[in-house]
C-alpha cells in the first residue's frame, strides 16, 4: 500500500517571495522523503489553489491525503480556513480520506533558526554586541496565539541571558518600532530584530522597516526554507499518516 500523499498548505501572498520560499521549502521536504508524493498549495492569493491540488492527488489515485498547515500559530487560519478547505475537499472526494496536521507551532526547536537568521543579519551589519532583542511575528486577534509567541521569546531571552519583548506586525500591540522605542528609552542601544514569519512579505516588510526606523541595528530574514523546518513538516506528516490508520 502507498503511504498517503503529503499537502505542504501555506495561506499564500501576493507578494512572489512567499511563494518561492515555500516551494523552496517542500523541496527541501521532497529530498529528505523522495518515496512520498509531496505538493505544496495555497489557501488564498497563490498557486496552485488547494483544492486544484487536491483534484490532481485524486486523479494520480491517491485516496488518502495529508494536509500539514504552514502555520506558525494556532489562530483563525488554522481554526477555521483550513478545517473548512479540508472539509470542502472531503465532500469533493468522499471515497478519499483527508486529515489536516497540528501546525507548525513554536517548537523550541526554532530558536536554532531564528538564531542562524540572527547571526548573518549581525554580521552583514558588523555588529558583536547586543542588549536587547525582539522578537517579530504577524499578530493575531487570538490573544493565545499571541501568547505563544510571547513565550518563545521569553525562552529565547533566557538562552541569551537578554531581555526580549515579542512584537507583532498586526492585530496586536507592541509593533516592532515600539518595542525598540521602548529599549532604548531604557538606554539600551544595540538592539536586534528576529523574524518569526516563515516567508518574506509585506508584513515581514513592515516590520522590518519599523524596527529600522526605531533604531535597530539589524534585522533578520524569515526562516525560510531551512532542513529543520523540513523535518518539522515530516514529523507532522508521519503523525497524521497514523491516524489515517483505521482502530
Amino acid at each position: 500500500m502507498a503511504a498517503p500523499a503529503l499537502i505542504a498548505l501555506a495561506h499564500g501572498s501576493r507578494d512572489p517571495r512567499s511563494a518561492a520560499t515555500i516551494t523552496a521549502l517542500v523541496d527541501e521536504v521532497r529530498a529528505m522523503r523522495p518515496d512520498l508524493r509531496i505538493a505544496e498549495a495555497f489557501l488564498d492569493l497563490s498557486s496552485p489553489g488547494f483544492h486544484k491540488v487536491v483534484d490532481k492527488l485524486v486523479r494520480e489515485g491517491h485516496d488518502e491525503i495529508v494536509v500539514v498547515p504552514l502555520l506558525l500559530t494556532e489562530a483563525y487560519h488554522a481554526k477555521v480556513d483550513v478545517p473548512a478547505a479540508v472539509a470542502a475537499a472531503g465532500e469533493r472526494h468522499p471515497s478519499v480520506k483527508i486529515r489536516a496536521t497540528a501546525v507548525l507551532g513554536h517548537e523550541t526547536r526554532l530558536l536554532e533558526i531564528i538564531d542562524e537568521r540572527l547571526r548573518a543579519a549581525l554580521k552583514k551589519a558588523r555588529v558583536r554586541e547586543l542588549d536587547a532583542l525582539v522578537l517579530a511575528a504577524a499578530g493575531s486577534s487570538d490573544p493565545l496565539a499571541n501568547a505563544s509567541v510571547a513565550r518563545l521569546a521569553r525562552l529565547w531571552g533566557t538562552h541569551h541571558k537578554l531581555p526580549v519583548v515579542a512584537a507583532y506586525a498586526s492585530a496586536a500591540p507592541p509593533a516592532t518600532g515600539e518595542a525598540v522605542r521602548a529599549f532604548r528609552a531604557e538606554g539600551r542601544r544595540h538592539i536586534a530584530v528576529a523574524s518569526l514569519f516563515l516567508a518574506p512579505g509585506s508584513l515581514p516588510d513592515r516590520a522590518a522597516e519599523l524596527a529600522l526606523e526605531a533604531g535597530a541595528i539589524a534585522v533578520a530574514e524569515p526562516l525560510g526554507a531551512h532542513p529543520e523546518l523540513a523535518r518539522t513538516i515530516l514529523a507532522r506528516y508521519a503523525v497524521g499518516a497514523v491516524e489515517l490508520v483505521p482502530v
